[in-house]
């Protein structure tokens, strides 16, 4: 049996979209060991809930904690509490404390000697229960941003998880240059219990941003973050660098100490990240991944096989999807990955908190789905379909999902 569904152009003419199987994934019988990998996952909004932009997170959590199970059934760790997670774009401090100690609680009910809680899950430490606004440069404003810090850190490592310590919105406002936050972060890496990420995101990511390490110029915040890499190593797990560019992660990579993984945050160029270049490999935490979970699990057990062209073919067969999802504006790709969701079955409804599911308009989400079917990434190609017709159908664009039986099947008939 074939289904279709009728679609429309960018020009507003309407085709028939035959829908393909979904790929040949499988979840993993063992522990995936070829690299340490993390998805960035969303959240998901309760249906009655208010979503809509200034309103505090209402946060359907069975639907919420339900999508993270999923995620670790393919292998993969789980960074949460993160920007795919609407830090900073509706997620507030209140739900975020709730959000790192459920999903806590759940990746101990699973956790093992092989694969622990910190395996499993990986959750954002930031500044946002500060108002940037409110946060005047100097010495205060500094004191400001670590006391925020340090509460977020801690309550990251009371639920087990491992930290990752984001990029903060007013450090990049109060600090005067790259000795702010060398000292700074020098003070948190000294106080950590154990080793942690850092993250850092670029301004196609966050805006405000800009400037951070002290500098606008990537050569010099590079030389920054690299002095204090090396100079903290040891409470260093590994830095996710979200910048988009390949040429700039791989020099990154060959120049860490010893120990120190580059988690790579590139959701454009990850396939040949993640394969290497012979010396050296980028591990992965991506906001992509939570998309492309069973496909980058299948590549990750290829390359556990010892079958890299076939691991790489794989990863490779998603980037036009990725590359879409994270077009500009970047910072609206979570738009793309809670409708993916939607329409995977993963949540009941197209919504988003803060009202992010407005973040892209019809013909991208129509694209995404095109996209998703050519990839195999349709987990359940009926449901996606029959959601897709009623979303355009209350969009004002006729649709309609046709089921046709084949030459063969007829015959059988």
């Amino acid at each position: 049996m074939t289904l279709s569904i009728t679609l429309p152009l960018p020009t507003g003419e309407l085709e028939s979209l035959a829908l393909n199987p979904t790929g040949p994934w499988r979840k993993p019988t063992e522990l995936i060991t070829s690299r340490k990998v993390y998805a960035a996952a969303h959240v998901t909004p309760k249906v009655l809930g208010n979503n809509v932009p200034g309103a505090p997170a209402d946060i359907d959590w069975d639907a919420t904690l339900a999508f993270r199970r999923e995620l670790w059934s393919w292998g993969v760790g789980i960074a949460d509490a993160m920007d795919t997670a609407q830090r900073g774009m509706g997620l507030d401090w209140a739900a975020t404390q709730e959000l790192i100690n459920r999903s806590a609680a759940e990746a101990a009910k699973i956790a093992t000697p092989e694969r622990t809680a910190r395996d499993l899950l990986a959750c954002g430490a930031g500044t946002d229960q500060l108002d940037p606004a409110t946060v005047e440069p100097g010495e205060a404003g500094l004191a400001a941003v670590l006391a925020a810090y340090r509460e977020q850190i801690a309550v990251v490592e009371a639920s087990g998880a491992k930290v990752i310590i984001m990029a903060s919105r007013a450090l990049a406002k109060v600090a005067s240059g790259p000795e702010d936050y060398l000292s700074l972060y020098g003070t948190l890496l000294s106080e950590v219990k154990e080793p942690v990420v850092l993250h850092w995101l670029g301004t196609m990511f966050d805006p405000s941003l800009a400037g951070y390490w002290g500098s606008e110029d990537v050569a010099a915040a590079t030389a920054t973050f690299q002095q204090l890499i090396e100079t903290h190593a040891a409470k260093i797990d590994g830095v996710k660098v979200s910048l988009l560019d390949a040429g700039h992660e791989v020099a990154l990579r060959a120049s860490l100490p010893e120990g120190v993984r580059l988690y790579t945050g590139d959701d454009f160029n990850y396939p040949e990240l993640i394969a290497g270049d012979g010396w050296h490999y980028s591990d992965a935490l991506l906001g992509i991944f939570a998309a492309i979970a069973p496909a980058a699990s299948t590549a990750l057990q290829e390359y556990d096989a010892g079958h890299p062209a076939e691991a790489r073919a794989i990863l490779d067969s998603t980037r036009d999807l990725g590359l879409h999802i994270f077009e500009a504006p970047t910072y609206f790709y979570k738009t793309g990955i809670a409708f993916l969701a939607w329409l995977n079955g993963y949540q009941a409804g197209f919504q988003m908190i803060g009202g992010l599911h407005s973040g892209r308009d019809l013909n991208h989400l129509v694209k995404l789905f095109r996209l998703a079917n050519t990839a195999g990434l349709l987990l359940n190609p009926e449901l996606a379909a029959t959601r897709m017709a009623g979303y355009m159908n209350a969009a004002g664009v006729p649709s309609a999902v046709t089921a046709e039986a084949s030459i063969l099947e007829g015959a059988d008939a």
